[in-house]
């Protein structure tokens, strides 16, 4: 009985305990719980596109490809954003549009016929596809300052899976990725019944800095 009786007295103190146990964690819990997409987003760092530069270079071939010359095309990054947290991700978007034929061996016509050919229904079709979107969905390390990155480009209305090395060198994040035209449903150009004609591989070289 005595046991019982100092067990009455002393429950009233070991509930308010309780109570004010429970209230300040289901406070902290819900704190936790509002801020938990705030702290989500906090590592997402964007990509610097002023310092950025992406390049496609596509590549002739054919009987008379001593005739013509290689492409090279400046793909500015329209977007982009790098989480470099406990799930580390990239995500880049260029729009199509906006690529520009550099091809410093031809002459000003010649790059504006194939900048309307690159542009056209032939190739991109930028009216119909004007995004090109890379969203990764693995990262693996592969040693100090480098990685091996998984990921889906969605390009020319189709998405596919790529890969790709990175390292990181002088703060920029550089690489190379080869990429088939024909697949994501682009037919490469030929000329002159095929005598003339572009590789199905284009590479995609890029260095990419991050604020």
């Amino acid at each position: 009985m005595l046991r019982n009786r100092d067990a009455q007295t002393q429950t009233p103190g070991l509930e308010g305990l309780n109570e004010r146990t429970k209230t300040a964690f289901f406070v902290l819990t819900l704190l936790m719980s509002l801020a938990r997409p705030v702290f989500a987003g906090a590592d997402a760092r964007p990509v610097d596109a002023a310092h950025s530069t992406i390049k496609v270079y596509v590549y002739k071939t054919g009987i008379l490809a001593g005739l013509a010359h290689n492409h090279e095309i400046e793909a500015p990054i329209d977007w982009g954003e790098v989480h470099d947290s406990g799930s580390p991700s990239v995500q880049l978007r260029v729009d199509s549009r906006k690529l520009r034929v550099l091809d410093p061996e031809a002459s000003d016509g010649t790059r504006a016929t194939i900048q309307t050919t690159m542009q056209g229904p032939e190739v991109l079709d930028v009216t119909r596809f004007p995004e090109i979107l890379f969203q990764s969905t693995e990262i693996e390390a592969g040693g100090t300052d480098h990685w091996v990155i998984h990921g889906n480009l969605e390009l020319h209305g189709q998405t596919h899976p790529v890969s790709f090395e990175v390292t990181l060198k002088d703060g920029l994040y550089q690489g190379t990725a080869v990429v088939r035209q024909t697949g994501f449903g682009i037919t490469p150009v030929k000329v002159a019944g095929g005598a003339v004609k572009v590789k199905d591989e284009v590479k995609v070289a890029f260095s990419v800095a991050v604020s």
